[in-house]
């Protein structure tokens, strides 16, 4: 955007504690709902709207479609490709969360949650597992599970790495959403390599929308410097 010449925003939902600088105007924290959204669209004189927030965000993408249709804006999103399992993949799929929860009724493992901080307190109804979590920032909170190990790390990750570290927490069943790209892949590619189970958390619904998959052709939507309030 920055390079193109385009007057853009970028919007973070304040989940990081020390974001990347970045060569456009950022705010941080929620716009208040669909409402909220289209009142910020209108003050900043935005003529475009790009949701390029997590596959698994599903609200803030549905409060998007609503808001780019009430304040009159052009709207796409910029997701990534969904991953595919592939040879030598073992793959056993969730439909969210809460079944994920469910799947883990068994026996104790050794569990790495890729998950982010979200969401790994629910996972404290199957305390009988061991599990490795992986955070960008050191949690404020407690961490809600009895027995836990926890690498505080920023990616992108390698995937000699996550053998490694997999190999070294005795790791037997990898947990993920399924946020798609190659940014988070390397995960996916050492369990493969150890013969590891996954359990894959599918993406929620959004509505339907005008969807890209790289930044190409998020410009190439913008007319490049057509549009001046992104």
């Amino acid at each position: 955007m920055a390079q193109a010449r385009v007057d853009a925003t970028l919007s973070y939902a304040g989940r990081v504690a020390n974001p990347k600088a970045q060569p456009v105007a950022v705010r941080v924290g929620g716009f208040g709902g669909v409402a909220g959204l289209v009142a910020w669209l209108r003050a900043a004189g935005a003529t475009h709207l790009v949701d390029a927030t997590h596959p698994f965000a599903a609200q803030m993408s549905a409060h998007a479609v609503a808001a780019a249709t009430e304040a009159g804006v052009g709207h796409i999103a910029l997701t990534r490709l969904a991953w595919v399992a592939g040879a030598g993949d073992r793959w056993t799929h969730a439909a969210d969360i809460a079944a994920a929860v469910a799947a883990l009724a068994d026996a104790p493992r050794r569990v790495m949650l890729a998950l982010g901080r979200m969401h790994v307190d629910a996972f404290a109804a199957q305390p009988q597992h061991h599990y490795l979590l992986r955070f960008v920032d050191p949690p404020r909170d407690a961490v809600a599970l009895p027995a836990y190990d926890l690498v505080v790390d920023r990616g992108p990750f390698t995937v000699e790495g996550d053998i490694a570290l997999m190999r070294t927490h005795r790791t037997d069943l990898v947990v993920c959403k399924n946020a798609g790209g190659m940014g988070a892949q390397a995960k996916l590619i050492a369990a493969r390599t150890l013969g590891l189970p996954v359990l894959m958390i599918d993406r929620p619904p959004v509505p339907e929308r005008a969807e890209v998959h790289d930044v190409a052709a998020v410009l190439r939507w913008l007319g490049h410097a057509a549009a001046r309030g992104v």
